[in-house]
């Protein structure tokens, strides 16, 4: 019999954990280990597990809602940890910044946190690791660059956990490719599983549009995002389609650097270097002033939500002129300022009314509904489908769709620290 538990991400988006297991008394396989954030922007983190019970831990991406609670498990014991090279680094990264921005929350120090990096081996695509009773090897899941699935032969049984997955090619990762990939038990996320994603073809001529509108009048465009993928992808995308002055801003750079050191996990390397190389890094406050004052810039700044970070100094700065521009290009969780400015048109009390204008453009690297079951019906083999990191209303859509269009398979929606047995 196979165990599958839902620690987070069960009818939820984020803080995703899952389990897998063989049975009473035997270790289980811990599948990403995240945290997500309460209204206070407190982290919430998934249901307890003991290190001694766990074999091994797959780490999918490095983004906090997979990988913001791993430390915990290396506080007084450690667990064989499993990720890509580069997710390993982003890891470092991101979480170090998390402990400097949370760590009064958090059950772990900075000291926890390389006991976890030190002890993970540099593993690439299709690499294989025994963990306990357990095979793993990772396959790329199109979502940022180093993300991975995780196939799992456990004894007689083959589990695919999709983490975060994208079904199109981007200016930064290829596509997720499953085709024949043998799985009794699919994982999957449904993040987007009510939605369908206009063509991505699309979005990017209408985005390259209206920068243009905006600086040809003499406005400036401010463009929050995500510092770790989506900041990168819409400046690869800028290179190659306006001419102007682009600025970025924020942890952005760092995770620049990154990226340029790893380019096997690179869809259009040669377009993110020269987009490095071209557009101006910002290390100085008086080079904020300047660009703000400035006509015709494209600043690109975390935080991607307007949670923090240099973005919203820009946001300040630029809110009160028709003639510029606020493009937001990331997810945009409820309670947020970012949606509040989607929504209302106030991101908060202290930035007040927005007079600039405002649009969102969709830059998944989620598949929507339409590449989730595509996805799906690429493995071979399928019995189970457990739908996971999902809003619930999203979540029952999808699952829907899913026994619509493949009656032979049993689909799962499960709540946090709900068990489900697979014979």
């Amino acid at each position: 019999m196979l165990r599958v538990r839902v620690l987070g991400g069960g009818r939820e988006v984020g803080r995703a954990a899952v389990t897998v297991s063989l049975g009473d008394g035997r270790q289980s396989l811990l599948l990403d280990y995240g945290v997500n954030f309460d209204e206070e922007d407190k982290p919430r983190f998934p249901e307890h597990v003991k290190p001694s019970e766990v074999a091994g831990l797959v780490l999918t991406h490095a983004h906090l809602d997979h990988v913001g609670a791993a430390p915990m498990l290396h506080v007084t014991s450690k667990v064989s940890t499993v990720a890509t090279a580069l997710t390993k680094r982003l890891c470092e990264i991101m979480i170090k910044d998390f402990i400097k921005i949370s760590g009064y929350y958090l059950p772990y120090e900075e000291v926890d946190l390389y006991n976890m990096i030190d002890g993970i081996p540099d593993y690439s695509y299709e690499n294989e690791v025994q963990l306990g009773d357990y095979r793993v090897k990772l396959l790329n899941a199109g979502h940022i660059p180093g993300s991975s699935m995780a196939y799992v032969e456990a004894g007689e049984y083959s589990v695919v956990y999709t983490g975060d997955v994208n079904t199109i090619d981007t200016r930064l990762v290829s596509r997720a490719r499953v085709s024949g990939v043998k799985a009794d038990v699919v994982i999957i996320e449904g993040t987007y599983g009510w939605v369908k994603h206009p063509p991505r073809e699309l979005v990017e001529k209408e985005f390259l549009e209206a920068i243009k509108e905006v600086t040809d009048r003499g406005g400036n465009v401010l463009i929050p995002a995500f510092s770790l993928g989506r900041a990168q992808e819409i400046l690869t995308l800028l290179y190659e389609g306006f001419e102007g002055n682009v600025f970025y801003d924020g942890m952005i750079r760092q995770i620049y650097e990154v990226f340029i050191s790893y380019p096997e996990y690179i869809n259009k390397y040669e377009e993110l270097l020269k987009s490095k190389e071209e557009f101006k890094p910002v290390v100085r406050p008086s080079q904020r002033r300047r660009i703000v004052d400035g006509r015709g810039n494209v600043i690109v700044a975390s935080a991607g939500m307007l949670k923090g970070g240099p973005a919203v100094y820009y946001l300040k700065k630029l809110a009160g002129d028709p003639l510029n521009a606020v493009f937001m290009v990331s997810y945009q969780a409820p309670g947020t300022p970012g949606r509040h400015l989607l929504e209302d048109g106030i991101p908060s009390e202290e930035v007040g009314p927005v007079k600039a204008r405002v649009q969102w453009f969709d830059f998944s690297s989620h598949a929507g509904v339409d590449g989730l079951l595509e996805l799906l019906k690429s493995f071979s083999n399928v019995k189970h489908v457990v739908v996971v990191h999902t809003s619930e209303k999203a979540g029952k859509y999808f699952t829907e769709k899913i026994r619509e269009t493949m009656n032979d398979v049993s689909v799962h929606l499960p709540h946090n620290n709900e068990e489900i047995m697979i014979e």
